[in-house]
């Protein structure tokens, strides 16, 4: 196995890793509202979230960037609940072309946005997978690869989930929608509270 493919691996494991599940709650916050017909649609908005952290993952794996890891384990959770909050306002638009673009429009930007955030978690993990790699180009492509793979997978069965649900179960979009935003928002709500850098923020002792 080539260090590329080593290093894809990796990246593929890191985001659809149940253990570390705070980006897997991002990407279902972000897709709660579509189901697979909206495939296309998912695809751009997940490309802005890409992109995002495909730039501070460069950023920060090459040293141009630094962040306290503390504050972006914090962030992220944040990010996570905004997101979920969001969806609590979007209420599916039943002949109206218009009222669908300008959801999606707005939630390109705050994807883009968050995946900023996202990239300086990502790039924790590769440096101290790195450590002293003379050359990071090779690594950091095929990480970044990886996790846009795993990305996808996880984005293909969050939609086949909900297509499932609401397209075949006829379980209403909208309730579907708030049910599991909801579900998300208690769970980061609750990574917050937990989460030291915020304890120490607020002066309450850390865990």
């Amino acid at each position: 196995m080539s260090e590329f493919q080593a290093y894809l691996l990796l990246g593929f494991d890191h985001i659809t890793d149940s253990n570390g599940y705070d980006h897997i709650l991002f990407i279902i916050a972000l897709c709660t509202i579509y189901t697979l017909v909206d495939g296309k649609r998912v695809i751009i908005l997940v490309t802005a979230f890409t992109v995002g952290h495909s730039v501070t993952l460069a950023l920060a794996t090459s040293g141009m960037v630094k962040v306290d890891p503390a504050l972006i384990e914090f962030l992220i959770p944040v990010t996570i609940l905004i997101t979920a909050f969001f969806n609590f306002f979007y209420k599916p638009a039943k002949n109206s072309l218009s009222a669908k673009d300008k959801t999606f429009s707005f939630r390109y930007p705050v994807a883009l946005l968050f995946g900023l955030i996202h990239g300086l978690g990502f790039s924790n993990y590769l440096q101290a997978l790195l450590g002293k790699e003379a050359s990071i180009f090779g690594p950091l492509l095929g990480f970044n690869i990886g996790l846009e793979l795993g990305q996808l997978v996880i984005v293909f069965i969050i939609l086949v989930i909900a297509f499932v649900m609401v397209d075949l179960l006829k379980v209403q979009k909208l309730s579907w929608n708030h049910i599991v935003s909801g579900i998300v928002a208690g769970m980061a709500l609750s990574l917050i509270l937990n989460n030291d850098f915020f304890r120490n923020l607020v002066g309450m002792p850390a865990n």
